[in-house]
């Protein structure tokens, strides 16, 4: 019955357009202060991308930055209770609508300081146009965070929005799996 429902949540996303088209271009800086291109700089291997515009799709997408991280990059090591290794990248992206300078740096030191360091390498900061991508990525309520499954390609295979769930989370979990078999 879960498979059922799954592929059906597949389905239904599919018909929203955006699974089976390339990410677009998504350039910018990561709080250790390295520049990254997804997915050009991702490609050969699954991508997981949080997206946020607002401060309060911000505070929502925190909320999935450990789950995420515990899930797919650092599982707890365990020898009693085995668990699955995941090789896949993994951003967190704050896009920042051309703002002066000095406030963007305000908000980006912010970041640093309020984002546990442990992610600065997986936390992305896009200054720019925000519109484009809102358009192609069907972006909809700037209040939530957005989510994507990118295939080794580049191509978006999985969305969902909103606040973290452990159903999202599995449904997540089992996309990945699917595209690394």
């Amino acid at each position: 019955m879960k498979k059922i429902i799954f592929l059906l949540s597949l389905f239904s996303q599919s018909v929203w357009g955006q699974i089976g088209l390339l990410f677009p271009e998504i350039e910018g800086i990561t709080l250790k202060e390295k520049k990254m291109s997804i997915p050009s700089s991702t490609k050969g291997k699954v991508t997981l991308v949080g997206i946020a515009y607002s401060k309060k799709s911000d505070e929502l997408l925190k909320e999935w930055h450990n789950p995420m991280y515990e899930t797919f990059i650092n599982p707890p090591k365990s020898v009693l209770v085995p668990t699955d290794e995941y090789d896949v990248h993994m951003y967190f992206i704050g896009m920042l609508r051309g703002l002066a300078d000095v406030v963007s740096d305000k908000i980006i030191k912010d970041m640093k300081v309020k984002i546990d360091s442990k992610l600065h390498s997986n936390v992305l900061v896009y200054e720019g146009s925000i519109k484009e991508y809102k358009e192609l990525l069907k972006l909809g309520e700037k209040e939530l965070p957005y989510f994507f499954v990118l295939d080794k390609n580049g191509k978006i295979v999985y969305t969902t929005s909103g606040a973290y769930s452990d159903a999202k989370m599995d449904d997540i979990v089992e996309v990945v799996e699917k595209f690394l078999e």
